[in-house]
């Protein structure tokens, strides 16, 4: 059975509504065992075992949040030549951009060979003040939905061997 890895990391709890949303739209329905961790426990071992990867973190002060950051650290040079060719996607919960978190990212997974199967999403919350950016975050339906539907399709793509 495929193996689909949701890496996630959140503060504020917008981003593991949208990993959590991914995860419910990759089981419906999909013979994918789907492996939600949290950035601060997801390891080489995790990487190297699964199949498809998709990363959903915040943007912070115009960056990979820090526990996700820690993640990519820990885990880039035991996996470097092993996941070549491997499907992944992102998800970015920022609070107005988001773009640099994702071109980080994205050179990271380019590092490591993976495959981008979906352009990355930035989910704006619009949170600009102090108070806004450290309030924990409700995400819209709308964008709760798109996570589900990428979760789904990068789960029948691996079932059906098209990643």
């Amino acid at each position: 059975m495929k193996q689909l890895a949701i890496i996630w990391h959140s503060m504020t709890g917008g981003s593991k509504a949208l990993a959590q949303a991914a995860s419910d739209g990759a089981v419906r329905g999909q013979s994918v065992h789907v492996l939600m961790l949290h950035a601060a426990e997801a390891d080489p071992e995790h990487m190297l075992a699964a199949d498809g990867y998709l990363f959903v973190f915040p943007e912070n002060l115009a960056a990979i949040s820090g526990g996700m950051k820690s993640f990519f650290d820990r885990c880039y040079y035991p996996c470097l030549g092993a996941l070549n060719g491997r499907p992944y996607a992102m998800i970015v919960c920022a609070g107005s951009d988001g773009r640099n978190a994702v071109a980080q990212a994205e050179r990271i997974a380019t590092g490591w060979r993976l495959r981008q199967i979906a352009p990355s999403a930035i989910v704006c919350t619009h949170a600009q003040t102090q108070a806004a950016i450290l309030a924990a975050k409700t995400i819209d339906v709308a964008y709760l939905s798109a996570a589900a539907e990428l979760g789904e399709q990068i789960a029948a793509g691996l079932h059906m061997g098209i990643y």
